[in-house]
């Protein structure tokens, strides 16, 4: 394992993708521990880590999303949020968070939140003298609300790595998505009353009620995707092109998805898929090398070495997660740790439903912090600013995403109570 990781870390040190790193890697670990005849079964494990069905769902939702951006309903929610809370102290702050948790039910991805609330929020809330680390900073954290909120790219990994139901997971997701929004909002409620941020505006009820109804196209994307898959109407990878054509018939309709538009979106969508499939294929090198030396049962007896306590494990593979993320993607550290982190789950008896969530907050965590956080190089682009500048406004509400993962870890209702629900079942 420590050899695999060696080579791993020594690659992405030389400057190698991570993608070719992982498959690399791979290929050398097989070779010094003397498993070099087993390559010839690599392609075969390539491409069967990439043929499956419910894949399709990426590629799907991405464009659905894209789709969703491209065709202005993110700046509809966004002066939707702002109709609802722009007139409080610091009211651009609070707008920044609630166009995220708003933003999450259609785009799947943190990077593409960072980007399209960013470029949006972050140029604003420097006009109205809010300082633009501070905005910036405010953008990323509010970007891992993204992944906990379906449709999430993040926990459709996870389940299809660890055959866990992404319906459930999508559902689990819901409440603690929201409560790290609201532990986001109240952050800066009082961060603007601390630093006397000013106010917009009070929007009147009828332009209220307006901004509603234009925003409330995007709103009901997570409803048709959770609502028809619970109820048996379609299928997950079904409710994926559900969401696309839902989606082109809004773009349509509101007359805002031009044909250069669409083909932006196609373009976005057909890059950052490629992407992620040539990175599940090779990480399926990987897996199969892990898998033959044994190397999951090694490191769960490794954790129980340690400690049998159920907490103290848990305390160590968050650990050991959030470091992996300062470093890699969320969709890298996953493929890379799965086999061992199923193992564990199932040595904790804990839920993988629960345990699912738990894992996609950690790793989402790490886009946010240094020093390889993809979400913060996104918005210190925008706002103009160091990665030290931010990095430090980040610190507090980094802590507030910590809280929500030991509550996440250790109580099991604020994941599996929602999926439990009569409505649900």
């Amino acid at each position: 394992m420590f050899n695999f990781l060696g080579l791993f870390a020594g690659f992405l040190l030389l400057g190698v993708p991570i993608s070719l790193a992982l498959g690399v890697a791979g290929l050398a670990y097989l070779y010094i521990t003397d498993n070099w005849m087993l390559v010839a079964a690599l392609p075969q494990r390539m491409i069967s880590g990439i043929d499956q069905f419910i894949l399709l769902t990426i590629p799907l939702f991405l464009l659905a999303g894209s789709l969703m951006n491209f065709g202005g309903l993110s700046t509809r929610m966004v002066n939707f949020a702002n109709a609802l809370v722009g007139h409080f102290k610091g009211g651009l702050s609070l707008v920044t968070v609630l166009a995220s948790i708003l933003f999450a039910g259609i785009s799947g991805s943190a990077i593409a939140q960072s980007s399209a609330i960013g470029s949006l929020m972050i140029p604003a809330m420097a006009r109205q003298g809010i300082p633009a680390a501070y905005g910036a900073a405010l953008v990323a954290m509010s970007a891992v609300i993204d992944p906990l909120i379906p449709p999430s790219i993040t926990m459709i990994v996870f389940g299809i790595l660890s055959g866990t139901s992404i319906a459930q997971m999508f559902i689990a997701g819901i409440i603690p998505g929201i409560l790290l929004g609201v532990g986001l909002l109240v952050y800066a409620g009082w961060r603007a009353h601390r630093s006397n941020f000013p106010s917009m505006p009070r929007v009147a009820w009828p332009d209220r009620m307006k901004a509603l109804v234009s925003a409330l196209p995007a709103l009901m994307l997570p409803v048709i995707i959770v609502g028809g898959v619970k109820s048996g109407i379609f299928t997950m990878t079904e409710s994926a092109a559900v969401a696309v054509a839902y989606a082109l018939l809004v773009g349509a309709l509101q007359r805002e998805l031009t044909l250069p538009r669409l083909w932006e979106a196609l373009y976005t969508t057909a890059i950052a898929t490629s992407g992620l499939l040539f990175i599940l294929a090779m990480a399926s090198i990987v897996s199969f090398a892990l898998t033959i030396e044994e190397v999951p049962t090694k490191f769960a007896n490794s954790l129980l070495s340690i400690s049998d306590n159920r907490f103290v494990i848990l305390l160590m593979l968050n650990l050991i997660l959030l470091i992996l993320g300062k470093f890699l993607e969320p969709i890298s550290v996953m493929i890379v740790t799965m086999p061992i982190l199923i193992k564990v789950a199932h040595v904790i008896e804990m839920d993988l439903v629960q345990f699912g969530v738990m894992v996609t907050l950690n790793v989402v965590i790490g886009m946010v912090t240094p020093p390889v956080g993809v979400c913060l190089f996104v918005v210190c682009a925008i706002a103009g600013k160091s990665i030290l500048e931010v990095s430090r406004e980040v610190l507090p509400m980094f802590f507030i995403c910590l809280a929500l993962l030991a509550l996440v870890a250790t109580v099991p209702a604020i994941t599996l109570w929602l999926p439990r629900v009569s409505l649900f079942q």
